[in-house]
């Protein structure tokens, strides 16, 4: 099957809608987006499905999958790490950066709709949610994965976590800053994790095996915004060759011959940020082979057993799609939103907004 070539200005709108429409029937009535139809949820996966949502212009049911999220934020701003039929499944952690990325989708749905009540009604939501995740850092700008069922933190940081709250933060800021409310520890806090980032790699994998295998440890910091410019491009070339499979995609992770849709996406986007559009449009046309005839992609390929692999085709898959399309092509006014940093401006003190 030929490659599908993106360009800007050219959304394959016909192309994308089967996915879509897979998108929309896997949704819950009640708003919730499972990985797939019986499958269970999880609160970032949840929000970039909804994400994709609302490139499409399904902005009521991206709405409906945001209070979802509202309806099922705990007392102290977190989720449980995953849901099945809007129940918790296996409640036994909280996780950081899946709490902070619901500020991300907001701030993503803002930008493409304008639709300021929408941002007013999920203030309340990020407010509670970065309450929560602030709670989490420790005095070197890190911030804890993760809390135990019991609230307790799991004493670790992850840089594509980490990396995954940076950028959660500055769309935060940036939604006090919309709404005139004064928010400045949030600018501080992204202040603190990206010195963290940069500087004290002796704060991450403390307790476990270095995460560097993993793909997202080498793209995540250039989508996210810490790793810039020069930098960023001279971060992709200098791994391109451990992780890249030519003609398939991006591998999940340096030991397994395996190459994943999302990640792949995900390189994408890395790529857009870094200037290299060419090697990004080149990489996106690989992708279209791994495209089911229902409009939902397979999570990947093992290519040494040459299988698709595992038999699963997830709604957050589908979001990373519409997400690397969307930037591609310059389709919608967030298709920027992980391509470059915009620092968040200082907010309004509450006197000042009335004035």
């Amino acid at each position: 099957m030929s490659g599908l070539y993106l360009s800007r200005g050219l959304y394959p709108r016909e192309f994308l809608q089967p996915t879509v429409d897979f998108l929309l029937r896997t949704q819950r009535p009640w708003g919730e987006i499972p990985w797939f139809e019986g499958g269970h949820s999880d609160p970032w996966d949840h929000t970039e499905a909804a994400m994709g949502l609302s490139i499409a212009g399904e902005f009521t049911a991206a709405v409906r999958a945001y209070r979802w999220l509202a309806d099922t934020q705990l007392d102290d701003g977190s989720w449980w790490r995953s849901y099945r039929e809007g129940e918790p499944d296996n409640p036994d952690r909280r996780e950081s950066n899946y709490v902070a990325y619901v500020a991300t989708g907001v701030w993503h749905h803002y930008l493409i709709t304008g639709d300021l009540v929408f941002l007013q009604e999920f203030f309340p939501v990020i407010d509670a949610a970065m309450g929560f995740v602030l709670k989490l850092q420790g005095d070197a700008g890190e911030i804890d994965w993760a809390v135990d069922a019991s609230g307790a933190p799991m004493g670790d940081a992850l840089v594509t976590g980490c990396s995954s709250i940076y950028k959660s933060l500055e769309c935060a800021g940036h939604i006090a800053a919309t709404l005139g409310v004064q928010r400045n520890e949030w600018i501080e806090a992204r202040a603190a994790l990206g010195v963290a980032l940069r500087s004290r790699p002796d704060r991450f994998d403390r307790t476990w095996a270095s995460k560097s295998r993993y793909a997202m440890d080498w793209f995540y910091p250039i989508i996210t915004g810490w790793v810039q410019g020069a930098a960023a491009s001279d971060r992709l070339d200098a791994r391109w060759n451990e992780f890249v499979e030519t003609g398939m995609g991006c591998r999940c992770e340096t030991q397994e011959p395996w190459v994943t849709v999302a990640e792949s996406c995900e390189l994408t986007l890395a790529l857009l940020a870094a200037g290299d559009r060419n090697r990004a449009a080149e990489l996106f046309s690989w992708l279209t082979q791994w495209r089911d005839g229902d409009g939902a992609w397979w999570t990947g390929y093992q290519f040494v057993e040459q299988v698709l692999w595992p038999d699963e085709k997830p709604t957050w898959t589908a979001g990373a799609i519409m997400l690397a399309a969307d930037a591609l092509t310059h389709h919608t006014p967030a298709a920027t939103l992980f391509l470059e940093v915009c620092e968040p401006p200082q907010p309004l003190s509450v006197s000042a907004a009335r004035d």
